[in-house]
């Protein structure tokens, strides 16, 4: 059945049927029909960062940048949501178009931007939500602010979702925002994760609970840079990291016609250079700290991988696309035959 919805939105630009598909999705949950269309999901719970995991394939941040489709996206049977990435303040995004398939290779290219309606847009929307599965939610910084003054944005944000979030993703690793990738290293790492932590205590104290951080981290690093990450997760005493983003190589998708637009690519390209980033990570972490793998889980076979690396979890959001709701049920079985 998906693979002939497939075909319809295919014939529309990526970002129209996004929005197209997000929306019939929404409407499916409402009138109870995507648990008709999408296969259970066997439940075997699971903890990482201190939460139960019903299953252990979330949604990626991307999808749902707002918190417009989370009843939706839930009934399709993800383990976990994860929404963004919000900014302080809403912003248009990059100009259209920014989002570009290249079927051939399955993958995807999107330069949005962190086009968003704002954080307190995203919190009146999980409030509204009926969902009882984990809820992610991936900060920003808005493009306004200068990377030198970006702890100040993740603070605010921090600030305002920490009630609503059960783990909060520190997104620094977007290759669409000028700069953000340099908060990735070096005294700039530092300076954001102390911060972080420090207000993650005060918050923690006010709120009565701990919610957990994860960094997002890019796919690019070379290995010795993976190295010093994984030492200022550890250092800061971070609660679990998601590996990966996008990335800029192009290697895999060469010659195609849309190859040479600017932006992140992911999918089934991205899926090795993930692996490899995650097994790099586990062996420098040794367990000290979770591993959430997204970066080409297109099948069994790609979610699997992830979890062999040193990954707890895995992410979809190219392969949902690509593949429909079957895969959530796909990768979830293939995760649980790696553990047995």
């Amino acid at each position: 059945m998906y693979k002939l919805t497939r075909s319809a939105l295919f014939c529309l630009s990526a970002e129209t049927a996004h929005d197209f598909a997000m929306e019939m999705i929404s409407a499916g949950g409402r009138l109870g029909l995507t648990r008709l269309m999408a296969p259970a999901v066997p439940a075997k719970p699971r903890k990482v960062m201190g939460l139960t995991f019903s299953n252990p394939v979330g949604l990626a941040a991307g999808l749902d940048k707002n918190g417009e489709y989370i009843d939706g996206l839930g009934s399709l049977g993800f383990g976990f949501l994860e929404l963004g990435t919000v900014t302080p303040v809403g912003q248009p995004g990059n100009p259209k178009p920014r989002m570009f398939r290249i079927p051939e290779r399955e993958a995807l290219i999107n330069r949005m931007g962190f086009n968003n309606l704002g954080v307190d847009q995203l919190i009146a929307n999980v409030q509204k939500s009926r969902y009882q599965g984990v809820i992610g939610i991936n900060i920003g910084k808005n493009l306004a602010t200068p990377v030198e003054d970006a702890n100040r944005d993740y603070l605010t944000c921090l600030r305002k979702v920490y009630p609503y979030a059960d783990y909060v993703a520190v997104n620094l690793s977007s290759p669409n925002t000028p700069g953000l990738r340099k908060l990735q290293y070096g005294d700039a790492l530092q300076s954001l994760l102390s911060a972080l932590k420090e207000e993650q205590a005060s918050l923690a104290k006010t709120h009565g609970r701990q919610v957990p951080l994860a960094i997002k981290i890019s796919p690019d690093m070379t290995d010795d840079e993976i190295v010093a990450v994984a030492a200022g997760l550890v250092s800061c005493e971070l609660d679990g990291v998601i590996a990966t983003n996008t990335t800029l190589d192009r290697d895999k998708v060469s010659g195609f016609a849309t190859a040479g637009e600017a932006g992140g690519l992911s999918g089934a390209p991205l899926s090795g250079k993930s692996t490899a980033v995650i097994r790099l990570l586990a062996n420098e972490l040794s367990g000290k700290l979770p591993i959430i793998g997204v970066g080409g889980v297109m099948d069994a076979r790609t979610a699997a991988d992830k979890i062999r690396a040193g990954a707890s979890l895995v992410q979809i959001y190219s392969g949902f696309i690509y593949k429909g709701p079957e895969l959530i049920r796909e990768a979830a079985e293939a995760v649980y035959s790696v553990d047995a």
